[in-house]
């Protein structure tokens, strides 16, 4: 290789990093891929087990609201690599893609594995090299931070490399025996970057379930049910699952922010269940109360409203039994039902975090201000989204970012 080459550094290999490989190298960069794993993309592939969800169908202005109080950092990202560009970007690796019937979007085969094999064959064709069980050791105490001094723990021991600029793409918090393990947050901030706290994000929560209703209802799935946080009046549909411990799956992903802030502002949160999407609550509370004779009243919502199961479950976990014996504030409560989340499920089993690299210590091209020449991409970064797609395209589309950014500052230009 040309020793006259601008030779960056990127450490991670997660689907952030290999993207601003790949801008740097169609660039003619050279360009080394560190990551402490055996092998890169293990949580992209982890991810595409049940079927790769590379990213979403919806429309611009819906898509970009998903990113929440962060949509306005995450807008240009987005200019760069889209929805439809990251869809053409799978077609150029010869890997065909469909929307799905809730609109997501997935490769043809369903698996991620073909994606990433002819994404890395791309990359080396372009020179990229990749360097494993490379694990990064941050900069010490003592020692200004510059790309020229990075130092690595090896099979053959501590290496130490130079760069003319480095990518960190090291990932959030959650999964890390996949190799996001947030362990690399204090070393920055002693270094004077600005970070916020790593959280769990698209998570589960704990609930006090009696034991009666653990013994019969964990593991269940919770289907064709709306939900909202206390604080707020925006509802989504969707189903979760009950767990020994609460509950978890798509549906609670979806609103897990707000669950999860409530949580750490007032000690726990307050998620309302609707058992009865489908139906207006004026003709919930007709059907609850319908004259009953001498029927129960678990046999009457079963006969009037369908309501079995673990949903009758929940109705009954969650209602008092002064609320069975009042007609109208039973079918109130089938309509909002409370569900007490006493807090969120641990960091490492989270699908995602939240916290990290503050927007107000980068530049518009990820680099960081206090440490001129290292650039952030991807988890790492303080954003958050929801599952769906979301998550994926802009840890891509921010290395698509990070690569232009460093472009720039190679060539003395403001990244």
């Amino acid at each position: 290789m040309n020793s006259s080459l601008k030779r960056v550094a990127i450490i991670g290999g997660g689907p952030a990093g290999l993207m601003a490989a790949e801008g740097l190298a169609a660039q003619g960069v050279a360009v080394d891929v560190y990551d402490a794993m055996p092998s890169v993309g293990r949580k992209f592939l982890m991810a595409g087990r049940g079927g790769l969800n590379l990213t979403h169908s919806e429309a611009a202005a819906p898509f970009l609201a998903r990113y929440g109080d962060r949509a306005a950092q995450i807008e240009p990202w987005l200019h760069l690599l889209d929805a439809g560009g990251l869809r053409e970007w799978a077609r150029q690796l010869g890997i065909e893609t469909f929307v799905g019937s809730s609109g997501r979007v997935f490769p043809s085969e369903m698996k991620a594995a073909p994606l990433l094999r002819a994404w890395l064959a791309r990359l080396r064709a372009r020179g990229v090299r990749f360097h494993m069980r490379h694990r990064w050791l941050g900069w010490p105490a003592m020692v200004t931070p510059t790309a020229a001094d990075l130092r690595f723990d090896t099979p053959d021991g501590v290496r130490s490399q130079a760069a003319d600029a480095v990518v960190l793409a090291l990932g959030g918090g959650s999964w890390a025996k996949l190799g996001s393990d947030g362990a690399w947050l204090p070393g920055l901030a002693a270094h004077g970057v600005g970070v916020a706290p790593l959280r769990p994000a698209n998570c589960g929560f704990d609930v006090a379930w009696s034991e009666h209703f653990r013994q019969r209802h964990a593991g269940q799935p919770v289907k064709s049910v709306a939900m909202r946080a206390a604080s707020s009046e925006r509802a989504r549909q969707g189903e979760f699952v009950v767990t020994e411990n609460g509950i978890e799956g798509s549906l609670v992903y979806a609103l897990s922010a707000p669950l999860r802030d409530q949580i750490d502002t007032a000690g726990h949160a307050v998620a309302l269940l609707d058992l009865a999407p489908d139906w207006t609550a004026e003709k919930v509370m007709a059907a609850v109360t319908h004259p009953r004779g001498a029927r129960s009243m678990s046999s009457h919502l079963q006969s009037r409203l369908g309501l079995t199961g673990v949903k009758a479950g929940l109705l009954r976990e969650c209602a008092g039994a002064d609320d069975f014996r009042d007609a109208q504030r039973l079918g109130g409560l089938i309509k909002a039902l409370p569900v007490t989340l006493l807090r969120a499920r641990p960091m490492d089993e989270a699908i995602s975090t939240a916290g990290g690299v503050r927007f107000d210590a980068l530049t518009p091209g990820l680099m960081l201000q206090a440490l001129p020449g290292v650039f952030c991409a991807g988890e790492m970064l303080d954003w958050e989204a929801p599952t769906g797609g979301y998550l994926l395209t802009a840890c891509m589309a921010s290395g698509r970012v990070a690569a232009r950014g460093v472009a720039g500052f190679l060539a003395g230009a403001n990244a």
